[in-house]
């Protein structure tokens, strides 16, 4: 006999489905089935993005226990740090929370889209328990392929402090985008930032790069190579003034040691980058003095060197034009931020 009653409501067989089965503890019994302390289970709770509960609420699953021992366990083992724990719980969380929102508003389109599904809550049952197992081996791919990916070059490059390496940090962002954002609709806002992130990521997987976030009308990325990452800048300035359905963009771009903590990066250079971009005017991109030494070195490129630019937190950050050799040269007025002539090379 089937413990699932057979006039269960949509909205609880959901939740049975997407929770791996029925509330039946509460925190209290899972600290203690689990073999860890109420203080622990409730860090970790609230660090992964869930509001607090009574003690007494009856709110936690079989799989919430099997959850607490597994991170017992690798603490216990060494592979994670017991004073890292509540770190790594809350960088999972931001992340996953993330994911779970946009999968949700594609699944409910989805029903929207289909009348018939929409008004029988029976097959909705049945779509999301076919879908639920497939969308976790997808997740478990890409889960694997990027690990494989940071693997490798953790093995290539030896030497190199993972949390603390050197890499060139990149911000791309749209030019006049909150003034466009106040005209458009929500469809067609929709689909410029659907199009900018289908360019920006493209070109920085092609390039190696790594995605580190999207904020809104930017991307952020960071690179290990100093030409592929004015690859990742140059291309998506060259498409976007190419592509009708995005505005300009423009770029900054800076070189050195980065700290890497829970997929963000941190530190003078990302703070240096922000800046750059900051100050470069559409279609341009903008380089730090260590990367323009770097790439000069190429003849893929042309550097121009601009005058001294006080900036919050840099008094004379002097900033570099990065264009592709042979292309035209602009005027000393559109090549300086705020319009100032450039100084001798």
């Amino acid at each position: 006999m089937s413990e699932h009653p057979a006039d269960e409501t949509l909205p609880h067989r959901l939740e049975r489905i997407l929770l791996g089965g029925t509330r039946r503890y509460t925190r209290l019994e899972v600290a203690e089935q689990a073999g860890v302390s109420q203080d622990r289970t409730r860090q970790l709770w609230r660090a992964l993005g869930f509001a607090s509960v009574g003690d007494d609420e009856v709110v936690f699953t079989e799989a919430d226990i099997e959850a607490v021992r597994i991170t017992d366990r690798l603490v216990d083992t060494g592979l994670l740090d017991r004073d890292l724990e509540t770190s790594v719980a809350r960088a999972v969380g931001l992340h996953m929370s993330r994911l779970a929102e946009w999968q949700s508003q594609l699944l409910w389109s989805l029903i929207a889209d289909n009348p018939d599904l929409a008004e029988d809550e029976q097959r909705i049952g049945e779509l999301v328990e076919r879908l639920l197992p497939e969308l976790e081996r997808v997740h478990d791919f890409v889960w694997r392929r990027h690990l494989a990916a940071y693997a490798g070059r953790a093995l290539a490059e030896p030497e190199e402090t993972l949390e603390a390496a050197s890499e060139v940090v990149g911000f791309v962002d749209m030019v006049g985008y909150t003034r466009m954002a106040r005209r458009v609709d929500e469809a067609e806002l929709s689909g410029l930032l659907e199009r900018f992130e289908e360019l920006a990521t493209g070109y920085v997987a092609e390039h190696h790069g790594r995605v580190v976030k999207m904020i809104g009308d930017e991307v952020l990325f960071v690179c290990p190579s100093a030409v592929r990452a004015a690859e990742i800048a140059l291309s998506l300035s060259e498409h976007a003034a190419a592509d009708e359905r995005v505005p300009e963009v423009r770029a900054g771009l800076a070189a050195g040691r980065v700290l890497s903590r829970f997929g963000d990066v941190y530190g003078s250079v990302v703070n240096l980058a922000s800046r750059l971009t900051s100050l470069a005017r559409p279609g341009t991109v903008l380089v730090d003095a260590a990367l323009a030494d770097v790439l000069a070195e190429h003849g893929d490129y042309d550097l121009r060197r601009l005058r001294p630019v006080p900036v919050r937190g840099y008094q004379r950050l002097r900033p570099a034009t990065l264009r592709r050799a042979g292309t035209r040269e602009v005027t000393a007025h559109d090549d300086v931020p705020g319009g100032r002539s450039p100084s001798a090379p």
